[in-house]
């Protein structure tokens, strides 16, 4: 992505540990600063893009045109905890929630030329869509296009992970994208008397199958403590008898454990292996076990050269806020 030769330069808030960056870079932008709140998740953008500044400040309140370079295009992942259905979904009675108006404000004291929100598919449907109407209000008196889309991990790139995220962009100064309901795809049907964007295309489905689970999983890396061996647990033997096919995921849904007829990773948590009900299990010798946090990391970030400065405990919050990206 250059223009007159030029790469395109990104400015990230809520970057996590990077992913998004990492597709920008890959698309030959220049990635020139990341904000992020999480020092865990600092550590883990900074072992990956140690060339990308981090803004003076973490807080992104604290950030203004004053002490930030502006770019051509603003990313954001804001905290969708406030929007999913797993925190509660308080949506801007949340204080988190209020950090989407931070992002407005940066876009009109930075004015980039084109910006890209993402977060949680739920995000569309809070209040009964009333979030979302404010969310485009806001960005259209802002002087923005509004374009939102769902995108489903498995069907755009080759990871087998269901992780599903509403994307929304637009481009400074373009007339308004009409919509009736974030789109999966860029098809008439889906947008009655809409038009197509005139500076950005919606993607297709790769319309193929991801890879095998099986390619992403590391043995060696798993611990005793991901094994289902407890002779004396009712939940050990529950996930024992129910798990008998390689190279297949399941599920503890709480009550009973359910093979995944997709055979793909369900979305992967922030709290992916301290409980509940998105558990992903496949058989192993001795015993069925959880995928391990490295597992986990490889089916997010897919990148070979990923580092992880810490696997366990700490990981989790910045693991469950990655994106899958394809290589």
């Amino acid at each position: 992505m250059v223009a007159n030769g030029t790469p395109y330069t990104v400015g990230s808030l809520f970057a996590g540990v990077g992913g998004i960056c990492q597709a920008f870079k890959d698309a030959s932008c220049d990635v020139v600063w990341a904000n992020e709140v999480d020092e865990n998740s600092r550590r883990t953008y900074l072992a990956n893009h140690p060339e990308v500044r981090f803004t003076s400040s973490h807080d992104v309140q604290d950030i203004t045109k004053e002490n930030t370079d502006p770019v051509d295009i603003l990313t954001a992942g804001f905290p969708c905890q406030p929007f999913s259905q797993a925190g509660r979904a308080k949506g801007f009675d949340d204080p988190r929630g209020h950090l989407f108006y931070d992002v407005v404000r940066l876009m009109r004291e930075l004015s980039p030329r084109a910006y890209l929100l993402e977060n949680v598919k739920t995000l569309a449907t809070h209040n009964n869509g009333e979030s979302f109407s404010v969310i485009a209000a806001e960005i259209e008196k802002a002087g923005y296009s509004f374009i939102p889309f769902i995108l489903r991990a498995c069907e755009y790139t080759d990871i087998p992970q269901g992780r599903e995220r509403i994307f929304i962009v637009g481009f400074r100064g373009e007339e308004t994208f009409h919509y009736g309901a974030p789109v999966r795809i860029n098809d008439l049907k889906d947008l009655v008397g809409a038009p197509k964007s005139s500076s950005f295309t919606i993607p297709p489905p790769l319309g193929k199958d991801p890879r095998p689970v099986t390619d992403f999983l590391e043995p060696e890396t798993a611990e005793p403590s991901d094994f289902y061996g407890d002779q004396n647990s009712k939940i050990h033997l529950r996930v024992r008898d129910a798990v008998k096919k390689p190279g297949i995921v399941y599920q503890y849904r709480r009550w009973f454990v359910r093979e995944n007829k997709s055979n793909v990773c369900p979305t992967l948590t922030a709290n992916m292996g301290l409980g509940g009900h998105n558990i992903p299990i496949v058989l192993a010798e001795p015993f069925p076990r959880r995928l391990s946090p490295k597992e986990c990391w490889i089916l997010q970030c897919i990148q070979p050269h990923f580092q992880v400065p810490f696997l366990h405990l700490a990981s989790l919050p910045a693991r469950g806020r990655a994106n899958p990206i394809n290589n």
